[in-house]
C-alpha cells in the first residue's frame, strides 16, 4: 500500500507533466497558425490558387509563406500533418480525468450535499456528458442554423451557461469547472480528430487522383479552427482553476465559469485584430479587466457550503484506525489554523486550496494528501512554520499505512 499511495502521485505528476507538455506545442502551433492566416497578404505575383502570402524572420532567418485557401495544383512531395498535439493533450487530459477524479471520486467528483450519487453514476454521467455535449455542438455546426458563425457561437454559448449551471448541481465546484474544461477540450480535439483532418484527407486524396478539391471541405474545417481559437483561453482557465477556491467552491462558480468564456472571447479578439492589421482595439483590455473584476466579487459574495456530509467507508476506515486520535491532534495543533473555515493565520483569508481540516470527517477525507504532503515530504506545514516534529509524522505515516489503500 505504502509503495502504490507513492506510484499513484508520481503516475498523476508524470500524466500532468505530459499534459502541459502537449498542450503547449497544441496552443503554440494553433495560436502560430491563427495569427500567420489572419496576416497573409494578396499580392501580386502569387502562385495560381495561392491567397496569400506572408514573410517572417525568426531564430536569424528569413521565411517566406504561402496559402492555398483550398488546395495547390499538384500534391506536394512533403506535408506535414498538425495532429499529434492534439490528439496527444486530450489522451493525457482524460487519463488525468481517471487519475484524479474517477480514482478519487469520493473526495474529487462527489459532494453528497449536492448530489448524493454514486461512484459508477458520477463517472457514467461524465463520460456521456463529454459524448452528448460534442453530438450536440456538431449537430449544430452541421445544420442550417450553423451556417451564421456568430448567431452559432452565440447559441453555444447559452450552452456553456446551462452547462456550468448543470454540472454544480451533480458535482463537487472543483470537478464542475474541470468538467466545462474537459468538454471544451474534448470539442476542439474532436473538431481536429473528426472533422478538420478527414476533410483535409479528402483534399489531399483529390489532389493525389487529379481531381479539383471541393472549396466546402476548407470552409467547414475553417469554420472548427475558428471555434478552437475562441475556446483555448477558456480552457487554460478551466484547468488551472481546481488550484484556486475563489473560483471553484464559491456559491457562484458557475456564473464566473460562464464570464471565463467571455473573456476568452475579448482576449483573442484583440490578438487576432492585430495579426489581421485591423487597428488596435484596447476596449477588449477594458471589458477583459471588467469581467475578471466582476468575477473577484463573486468569487466571495456567496459562501461555499459547510453542513458534514455522511461518511464514507474510507473514512470510516480511517477514523476507527489505529492512532487516529494521535493524527487528530497533530492536525488541529499543527494545520487547522490555515486549513479550516475562518483560517486564524496571518495573512491567510482561505482555506489553501479549500481543503478544511477542523473536523475528524475532514481529516480522515483528506488521508491521503495528509501522508504525501506531511509524512512522505516535508511539504506540509509550508518552511514547517509549526514546527512539525519527525516523531509527529511518523505517526502519521504508521496511521495511513495501517489501512488499506484500496
Amino acid at each position: 500500500m505504502y509503495d502504490f499511495a507513492i506510484f499513484m502521485e508520481w503516475a498523476e505528476f508524470a500524466v500532468r507533466w505530459l499534459h502541459v507538455i502537449t498542450a503547449i506545442a497544441w496552443i503554440g502551433s494553433s495560436f502560430y497558425f491563427i495569427a500567420l492566416d489572419l496576416g497573409l497578404r494578396q499580392t501580386p505575383n502569387l502562385p495560381k490558387g495561392a491567397h496569400g502570402e506572408e514573410w517572417q524572420v525568426h531564430g536569424g532567418g528569413f521565411y517566406h509563406i504561402q496559402k492555398y485557401l483550398v488546395a495547390p495544383e499538384t500534391m506536394p512531395e512533403h506535408l506535414t500533418w498538425f495532429k499529434w498535439e492534439s490528439y496527444a493533450t486530450w489522451l493525457s487530459g482524460f487519463a488525468l480525468l481517471i487519475l484524479v477524479y474517477y480514482s478519487g471520486a469520493n473526495l474529487y467528483l462527489i459532494d453528497p450535499n449536492v448530489a448524493d450519487i454514486s461512484v459508477p453514476v458520477a463517472i457514467l454521467i461524465s463520460l456521456a456528458s463529454l459524448v452528448g455535449v460534442w453530438l450536440v455542438y456538431s449537430a449544430l455546426c452541421n445544420s442550417k442554423f450553423g451556417s451564421d458563425n456568430r448567431r452559432l457561437m452565440i447559441l453555444l454559448y447559452v450552452i456553456l451557461v446551462a452547462l456550468s449551471w448543470g454540472y454544480t448541481q451533480i458535482f463537487t465546484g472543483r470537478a464542475s469547472l474541470l468538467h466545462l474544461g474537459a468538454i471544451t477540450a474534448t470539442i476542439m480535439t474532436a473538431n481536429v480528430f473528426l472533422v478538420i483532418m478527414p476533410n483535409q484527407r479528402i483534399v489531399v486524396a483529390d489532389l493525389i487522383e487529379g481531381r479539383t478539391p471541393d472549396p466546402k471541405y476548407g470552409k467547414i474545417a475553417k469554420q472548427r479552427s475558428t471555434h478552437n481559437n475562441y475556446l483555448t483561453l477558456p480552457v487554460i482557465f478551466l484547468m488551472l482553476s481546481n488550484h484556486y477556491p475563489l473560483a471553484f467552491a464559491t456559491e457562484y462558480n458557475w456564473i464566473i465559469a460562464s464570464l471565463v468564456f467571455l473573456m476568452g472571447v475579448t482576449i483573442r479578439h484583440y490578438f487576432n485584430s492585430i495579426h489581421a492589421r485591423k487597428g488596435n482595439p484596447h476596449w477588449t483590455w477594458m471589458a477583459t479587466t471588467a469581467l475578471f473584476l466582476i468575477i473577484m466579487w463573486l468569487s466571495v459574495v456567496g459562501q461555499p457550503k459547510t453542513e458534514e456530509a455522511n461518511l464514507t467507508s474510507a473514512q470510516e476506515k480511517y477514523m476507527a484506525a489505529a492512532g487516529f486520535d494521535g493524527v487528530h491532534d497533530i492536525v488541529m495543533g499543527r494545520c487547522s489554523m490555515c486549513h479550516a473555515a475562518e483560517p486564524v493565520y496571518e495573512g491567510i483569508l482561505w482555506a489553501p486550496k479549500g481543503v478544511e481540516l477542523e473536523t475528524p470527517a475532514q481529516i480522515a477525507a483528506r488521508a491521503k494528501d495528509i501522508y504525501i504532503q506531511s509524512a512522505v515530504s516535508h511539504a506540509m506545514p509550508p518552511s514547517n512554520l509549526t514546527f512539525m516534529e519527525d516523531s509527529e509524522r511518523v505517526k502519521i505515516r504508521d496511521w495511513f499505512n495501517s489501512v488499506s489503500y484500496y
